[in-house]
């Protein structure tokens, strides 16, 4: 048993090391409050490796997998689109305005159904379904869990780290583009299956970079507006006598 858990600890620590969980973490990690990110991976993970080793690899071959992944990715887009709405305004705005105490209810469940829609059918899930043929579906259950809420944490940890360092503003624009990132890659993967990993990524930066492209010149233009002073109006012309 033991042997079985230090096993797929290892395995799936590894496997998910780079991985987008680890970015899709560190993304969640900037924006809500980290033992709300922790435990909802922890609770997506535990529930997808329970699948996974339960049922082993035939539940897993016939898991509409990009069905799954363009859920996924509509959600990731959809998330992405959300965030950077709420912090399309300039920082004076966002200063100005008086910040709702934020709840960690809404926050869980975002985390939940996203981590649990893109570790469905990822290789991950296939790794842990492959392991419980030969070893103890418990042992490999528990380990691979562990490693992969391991290497989660690593990334949550850099999240935190950044995050002290950034404003709020910066940080929430920051999180809406990697999220774009995410769903179009995400969209690319599953209605293009042969496309490769680096060209897929290649033309996935292509939405972020034009929302950012595009909240730069809303951002410079809404400058320039303030800068530009009100000019009094025209005085009447003195009639000529």
């Amino acid at each position: 048993m033991i042997t079985t858990i230090l096993l797929s600890v290892g395995i799936v620590f590894l496997a998910e090391l780079g991985d987008k969980s680890q970015l899709m973490a560190l993304t969640f990690a900037l924006r809500y409050r980290w033992w709300v990110v922790l435990g909802a991976i922890a609770t997506a993970t535990a529930t997808v490796h329970l699948i996974s080793v339960g049922v082993g690899y035939f539940l897993g071959a016939a898991l509409p997998t990009r069905a799954i992944a363009l859920v996924a990715a509509i959600t990731f887009l959809a998330v992405g689109l959300w965030t950077l709405r709420e912090h399309f305004g300039g920082d004076d705005a966002h200063d100005a305005d008086p910040k709702p105490p934020r709840t960690n209810t809404a926050p869980y469940f975002v985390v939940l159904s996203a981590f649990l829609l893109a570790e469905l059918g990822d290789r991950t899930m296939f790794a842990t379904a492959a392991l419980a043929t030969d070893n103890s579906w418990i042992g490999v259950w528990i380990g691979s869990t562990i490693g992969m809420v391991v290497a989660d944490a690593l990334a949550i940890a850099v999240g935190i780290l950044v995050g002290k360092h950034l404003p709020e503003h910066v940080i929430g624009i920051g999180s809406g583009l990697l999220f774009l990132y995410f769903g179009t890659a995400s969209l690319l993967a599953a209605a293009i299956p042969g496309i490769g990993v680096l060209t897929g990524g290649a033309f996935a930066i292509l939405a972020p970079a034009v929302a950012g492209a595009a909240l730069l010149i809303r951002a410079r233009l809404a400058h320039r507006t303030e800068l530009v002073p009100d000019r009094p109006a025209a005085e009447p012309a003195e009639e000529m006598h």
